[in-house]
């Protein structure tokens, strides 16, 4: 996985000027849950790469209906040709991974609908994607859902919540 998300980022580099980002600031947030589903800790994943938190802290959703609705106001930084997976930073600088199931990326396409393109800007709850879950299912695929936040190094502590409806994750600064 970590070979494939490498692979698909460098390809998206590859013919961008370099921008030079001098500093970042990055507050508290509140990441609401992208996918209706039953909450589980990331080490609770089935890849390695997730549970042991190899790309950032987060949590684990498996999912009760194929909708990815925006966590928070923010950009699409990255989304994968494949449209399995998908990169939002927040208007306060805090990145997201939404993986949708572990392998999916074999699927080629098959079965998701992207309502977004890189670039956009996004509205908390606006519908970014949606996928097939039965369809899915029926290849073979799981469809447990890391969510993940790739800068965790910015924050002091995150924490799965869940005692506020909707809020999977607490990032304090």
């Amino acid at each position: 996985v970590t070979a494939i998300v490498t692979y698909v980022l460098s390809l998206k580099f590859e013919n961008q000027e370099v921008q030079t980002i001098e500093k970042v600031h990055v507050n508290k947030g509140e990441i609401l849950s992208p996918i209706q589903g039953k909450l589980y800790p990331l080490s609770d994943a089935k890849d390695e790469a997730f549970a042991s938190e190899t790309l950032g802290k987060g949590a684990l959703i498996q999912p009760s209906n194929g909708k990815v609705y925006a966590p928070f106001d923010g950009t699409i930084v990255t989304l994968f040709p494949t449209k399995h997976a998908i990169g939002i930073v927040s208007d306060n600088g805090c990145e997201v991974l939404i993986h949708i199931g572990m392998n999916t990326v074999q699927l080629n396409g098959k079965y998701f609908t992207s309502h977004v393109q890189q670039g956009d800007k996004v509205k908390k709850g606006q519908l970014l994607v949606e996928f097939d879950i039965d369809h899915i299912l029926q290849e073979g695929y799981n469809l447990e859902t890391p969510v993940i936040i790739t800068n965790t190094k910015d924050y002091s502590n995150i924490n799965t919540n869940t005692n506020k409806d909707n809020v999977v994750l607490v990032a304090e600064a």
